[in-house]
C-alpha cells in the first residue's frame, strides 16, 4: 500500500508516558511529508517525460526502419543505373563501330573510284597526246613536203591558172579536184 504525503502529514502516534517528543515527531514527520510530496511529484516528471522519450524513440526507430527502406531502394536504383548506363554504353559504342565500318567502307569505294578515274584521265592524256603528236607530225610533214618541192608546187598552180583561163566555166570543177 502506498502512502501519500498528506497520510504522513496527518499520522498521528499514540502517546506513552516517557514517549517520544511530540514536536520533535511533528516536525520530523513534516519534512519527512515534503520530502516525499516532492519525489513522487519529481517522479510524475519523470514518468511523463519517460512517456514522451519512448514514444520518440518509437519515431526514430520508425524514422530508422524508413532510412534503411531508403538506402537499399537508392543502393538498387543506382545499381540499375549503373548496370542501363553500361548497356547504353555498349549501344553507343556498337552503333559507332558500325558507322566508322560504313564510313570506311564508303572511302575505301571512294579511293577505288578515284583511282579509276585517275587511270581512265591518263588513258586520256596518252591518247590526246598521241592524237597531238600526230596531228603534229601531219603538220610537220606538210611543212617539209611545202619546202622540199616549191618549184614543182609553183608549176603546179602555174599549170591550174592557166587552165583556169583557157576554160573559165570548169573552173570549179577542177580546183575542187586537184590538189
Amino acid at each position: 500500500m502506498r502512502i501519500t504525503p498528506l497520510e504522513v502529514q496527518n499520522h498521528h502516534f499514540s502517546r506513552r508516558f516517557s514517549g517520544l517528543d511530540p514536536d520533535e515527531v511533528e516536525t520530523f514527520l513534516r519534512m519527512v511529508a515534503e520530502d516525499y510530496e516532492s519525489l513522487m511529484r519529481e517522479n510524475e516528471v519523470l514518468a511523463e517525460k519517460a512517456l514522451r522519450l519512448e514514444g520518440r524513440v518509437e519515431e526514430l526507430v520508425g524514422g530508422e526502419r524508413i532510412l534503411r527502406e531508403t538506402l537499399v531502394s537508392a543502393q538498387s536504383m543506382s545499381e540499375d543505373l549503373r548496370q542501363s548506363a553500361a548497356r547504353e554504353a555498349e549501344v553507343l559504342i556498337s552503333e559507332a563501330e558500325v558507322r566508322a565500318e560504313k564510313i570506311l567502307d564508303a572511302s575505301h569505294r571512294r579511293a577505288a573510284r578515284l583511282a579509276e578515274e585517275i587511270r581512265e584521265m591518263r588513258g586520256v592524256r596518252t591518247r590526246l597526246a598521241a592524237a597531238l603528236r600526230a596531228s603534229i607530225q601531219s603538220h610537220l610533214n606538210l611543212v617539209d613536203h611545202l619546202e622540199e618541192a616549191p618549184e614543182e608546187a609553183d608549176s603546179e598552180a602555174d599549170a591550174k591558172v592557166t587552165y583556169l583561163g583557157q576554160n573559165p566555166g570548169n573552173s570549179t570543177a577542177d580546183s575542187s579536184g586537184s590538189s
